[in-house]
C-alpha cells in the first residue's frame, strides 16, 4: 500500500484522534503494568471525543500558522490516517506524540517521517517520552541518535515512561 506523508488539515482532526486512539490500542495493553484496553479507554479515549478532536483541530491550525513553532505530519494509507509526528520548539525540541498503527510499520514510514521532522528541528537537542516496555520504539529513536537519560515518570500513576535526549548535532543542519 503507498503512504503519504503530509501536512495535516484541521479537518484532519477526527482522523488523527481515531488512529491515536487504535495505537494506543494496539501499542501499550501490558499486564503487568496493569494497562489493559478498559484503561487505555478511559485514559486515551477523549482523543475520539468532541474535546480530543477540537484539541487535535487546534494544534493542526496553529502548526499551519506558526510552522517555526509547531511540527506536524501524517501519514495516509489511501484516505485513512496511519500515523503521525508531531513537535514542538520551546528551549529545547519536543517530539511527540508519534504513532503508527501496527499495519503501518516495519516499511520504512517511521524513518521517512524522521526524515522530514530532524531537518526542522534543525539540530537542536530534542527529547521526547516513551513507555519503557516499547521496546521497539526505544530502539527505533536510538538509531536516530536518541539515549535515555533514566529520568522516568508515570503517565496517569500507571504507564511507565523514559525519557530519551538527542543532543545538538550540526550535522542535522539544513544548509
Amino acid at each position: 500500500m503507498d503512504h503519504r506523508i503530509e501536512v495535516p488539515e484541521p479537518d484532519d482532526a477526527a482522523s488523527v484522534g481515531r488512529m491515536q486512539l487504535r495505537a494506543w490500542l494496539q501499542t501499550y495493553p501490558n499486564e503487568v503494568a496493569g494497562i489493559d484496553e478498559a484503561w487505555i479507554r478511559e485514559h486515551r479515549g477523549v482523543a475520539v471525543t468532541a474535546e480530543g478532536i477540537a484539541q487535535w483541530r487546534r494544534f493542526i491550525e496553529r502548526a499551519v500558522q506558526q510552522p517555526d513553532l509547531l511540527f506536524c505530519r501524517v501519514v495516509r494509507s489511501g484516505a485513512e490516517v496511519v500515523g503521525v509526528l508531531c513537535g514542538r520548539r520551546d528551549e529545547m525540541v519536543t517530539l511527540g506524540p508519534m504513532y503508527l498503527v501496527n499495519e503501518a510499520q516495519g516499511q520504512g514510514i517511521g524513518g521517512r517521517l524522521m526524515d522530514e521532522f530532524l531537518p526542522w528541528a534543525d539540530g537542536a537537542s530534542t527529547h521526547l517520552w516513551v513507555t519503557d516496555y516499547n521496546a521497539k520504539a526505544i530502539r527505533f529513536y536510538e538509531r536516530y541518535g536518541f539515549r535515555t537519560t533514566g529520568e522516568r515518570e508515570l503517565w496517569r500513576d500507571k504507564l511507565p515512561n523514559v525519557r530519551m535526549v538527542r543532543e545538538s548535532l550540526l550535522s542535522d543542519k539544513v544548509l
